[in-house]
């Protein structure tokens, strides 16, 4: 029986894991991680390539970092201080940043309507990029109940995507990892979760996480948000260990960094961190631009997960 803390770790250290793992296959096609290491556990995966060194992990690990450090140092959620993390980060030229989040952070409209300016003008924010960054602020929330933790999602979300949908993806993740951690089935808890949606974005959750739900039946791109919580729900579904649903996850190609970082926090959270091969963990590394050259390596990481935990030590 996995403790809380190692599932903490596990939501955290998995989703950077999935990400960096991930990262090289981007906007890659099909079966493209299986085609190259077609045998489970024999080693190599964390390669690197596409612009990436083996085993870095991209915006999507970087930024949560960002939100998790904040909610450490504040003991608590100050989205202000977030939103200048994030602008600082931004302008210090990251590798990769989504269009969407990049023009929210440069836009210089004050944190509490950039977002909302930016999806006035173009209509379109129901992007992954704040159910990526998620990990952390799912394991730091999770213990303030389902309203509390699903409510401090969209809040986190709303900084740089103004389409609702993209905050009730990011709600639905938190509440999932909250149930990971307790030790129950998130997967079980899908239908209780979907009852706490928002009444308009419901039925279109509803439809993308129900049973049969596959990944070939995406109406967008997984870039998307609807599709990649799917695809992650799908991953854990219909998989029996971390390194199976990750390679699940980015096998499906397309934005596989990101689908891999939300499919690799939940499981990791089901399967806690001990399951994570040390082949992987090994070379993870998060760099954070503008913050003085800063790089976390996985001890870091599970340093700030155990503090997000509220277990310092």
């Amino acid at each position: 029986m996995h403790s809380a803390t190692d599932r903490a770790l596990g939501t955290v250290i998995g989703s950077a894991v999935g990400d960096a793992l991930g990262a090289p296959f981007e906007f890659g096609p099909e079966g493209a991680f299986s085609a190259r290491f077609p045998e489970p556990g024999a080693g190599g995966e964390m390669c690197g390539g596409g612009g990436w060194d083996p085993g870095e992990a991209t915006d999507d690990t970087q930024m949560a970092v960002l939100v998790g450090e904040s909610l450490v140092e504040h003991g608590g959620l100050e989205l202000p201080d977030v939103f200048t993390r994030f602008q600082r980060w931004a302008a210090a030229d990251p590798k990769d940043i989504g269009l969407q989040t990049e023009a929210v952070l440069t836009s210089g409209d004050p944190w509490n309507l950039a977002a909302s300016l930016h999806f006035q003008i173009s209509q379109r924010a129901a992007g992954n990029g704040a159910l990526m960054r998620a990990a952390t602020s799912a394991v730091y929330f999770a213990g303030a109940g389902r309203e509390a933790t699903m409510e401090a999602a969209r809040r986190i979300a709303a900084l740089t995507h103004g389409d609702r949908a993209a905050w009730e993806g990011t709600a639905v993740f938190h509440e999932l990892v909250r149930v990971a951690l307790t030790g129950d089935d998130p997967i079980a808890a899908v239908p209780d979760t979907l009852a706490t949606v928002h009444p308009g974005h419901r039925e279109r959750y509803a439809t993308v996480l129900a049973p049969d739900w596959h990944p070939d039946r995406a109406t967008e791109f997984n870039g998307a948000v609807w599709p990649c919580l799917a695809s992650a729900v799908w991953a854990l579904r219909t998989t029996s260990s971390y390194e199976a649903a990750v390679r699940a996850a980015i096998n499906l190609g397309g934005d596989t960094d990101t689908v891999a970082a939300v499919t690799g926090g939940l499981a990791g959270g089901v399967y806690g961190v001990d399951a994570i091969p040390e082949r992987w963990t090994g070379p993870l590394h998060v760099p954070l631009p503008g913050f003085d050259g800063r790089v976390l390596r996985t001890s870091e990481l599970a340093g700030l997960a155990r503090k997000l935990h509220g277990q310092d030590g």
